[in-house]
């Protein structure tokens, strides 16, 4: 419908109205579903990266408490004990939509509700009606420039969501006070603010397998891999300490999560090298995954995720592939409408000093990565992490899983 609107009004009448068209759309949806999440505790969690990963420790520790919960993020839809995959490939989806969602979620005698809230959202008010009684902002990096305009519009857009708790009572905001934009937040006018920071944890240690650190007397033995998922966790125990949970189940919520899918999920069939599938899709979570290998040789997969956009950080990725992979291997990703081998080869010209190469079919590439790795090594398979498509041109799209693809690779290196 809005696609049709566009070619037949005037692109200045079009770019006024749409703001009120995109409001008026969430306000039909809340009433015709009738304002279902003023009958639920809404969490939202926002960010550039760590949003699916936050989201998934916030529900399995009120899991732990005894919690029905329901839960919209980029990886899946979960109410109660249903759980289906998300297809969109949008971490927000419509309007209509999410009201739908939360009032199954009320019908289904959930008490909370975890939601990734995204920029690209807000830019649509799908944030509006939909009152969060608290957010977690996990970071900010520069992404979606070309579809906001700029990084200032970008970081707007993730503030608004932050000013649906402002003036209102009992709300709280969460913020990952280690990133620069984390006194911005800060400064809103909500009534709660938790500051949360790696300086609150103790004793970090972390490696390719697993995470330890303490808080206060709290130890947490956690099998999510990486600094970054240690700061992950402490967003949610910050939020959970201020609802009053117990570092017991706060304990037990989180050490009970072995992995999620399509961050640093690792896929074994035997084989005597590590193969991971990450989302991976900014130059600071390309380097985030790749700090974690760092002793390691590894055989990198990577394109770029979104032809035409972002294209700043072909080159950037390109380099952080030059630092740390020892072999490097570009394919394709998603995309668009713009030429695929033009995307590669803007990252590969960040590549001087490493072996690349290029091959555009994405499971071959997959399968020639995994037959180079030899014991100890790792492959490493980033940008797609559970996307369910590669997104060709004029709208086409191919069904896809990197995990799956590179379960079934292995499989036919196995019976070889």
């Amino acid at each position: 419908m809005l696609r049709i609107l566009k070619k037949i009004i005037p692109k200045s009448v079009f770019e006024f109205f749409q703001p009120i068209y995109h409001y008026g759309l969430s306000l039909l949806g809340a009433l015709i579903y009738r304002f279902p999440s003023k009958n639920l505790v809404v969490i939202g969690v926002t960010g550039t990266k760590g949003k699916t990963t936050t989201t998934e420790l916030v529900n399995a520790i009120l899991e732990s408490v005894g919690y029905k919960t329901a839960m919209q993020s980029t990886l899946r839809f979960k109410i109660a004990d249903k759980e289906k995959r998300n297809l969109f490939k949008m971490s927000m989806p419509g309007r209509f939509f999410i009201q739908n969602f939360l009032r199954q979620a009320v019908n289904s005698g959930c008490s909370h509700a975890i939601l990734e809230m995204t920029s690209e959202g807000a830019k649509q008010f799908r944030h509006k009606f939909i009152y969060p009684d608290a957010l977690i902002f996990t970071n900010l990096a520069p992404e979606h420039i070309e579809s906001h305009g700029s990084y200032e519009n970008y970081l707007k857009a993730k503030l608004a969501i932050a000013k649906e708790l402002e003036n209102k009572k009992e709300k709280v905001i969460v913020v990952n006070i280690d990133d620069k934009e984390g006194q911005k937040f800060l400064a809103l006018n909500i009534k709660n603010k938790i500051p949360y920071s790696l300086s609150d944890a103790m004793n970090i240690k972390t490696n390719e397998n697993s995470s330890s650190f303490q808080v206060g007397k709290m130890i947490i033995h956690s099998k999510l891999p990486g600094i970054f998922n240690v700061s992950n966790m402490l967003g949610a125990i910050a939020y959970a300490k201020f609802t009053g949970i117990s570092d017991e189940k706060i304990k037990e919520g989180l050490e009970k999560i072995n992995f999620i899918r399509g961050r640093m999920e690792k896929i074994n069939e035997g084989q005597e090298f590590d193969v991971v599938v990450d989302y991976a899709h900014t130059p600071d979570s390309l380097k985030a995954v790749y700090e974690t290998y760092k002793n390691h040789k590894t055989i990198c997969v990577l394109g770029n995720t979104g032809g035409g956009r972002d294209t700043w950080k072909r080159l950037e990725m390109g380099k952080i592939a030059d630092e740390y992979c020892s072999q490097i291997i570009l394919t394709n990703e998603d995309p668009y409408d713009e030429d695929p081998i033009k995307i590669v080869e803007d990252i590969k010209k960040g590549i001087k000093n490493k072996p690349v190469e290029m091959i555009m079919d994405r499971r071959q590439a997959i399968n020639k990565s995994i037959s180079l790795a030899k014991n100890g090594n790792a492959v490493l398979i980033t940008g797609k992490g559970t996307d369910p498509y590669i997104m060709g041109p004029r709208g086409t799209k191919q069904e896809w899983d990197d995990a799956v693809v590179a379960r079934e690779e292995l499989k036919k290196l196995k019976l070889g």
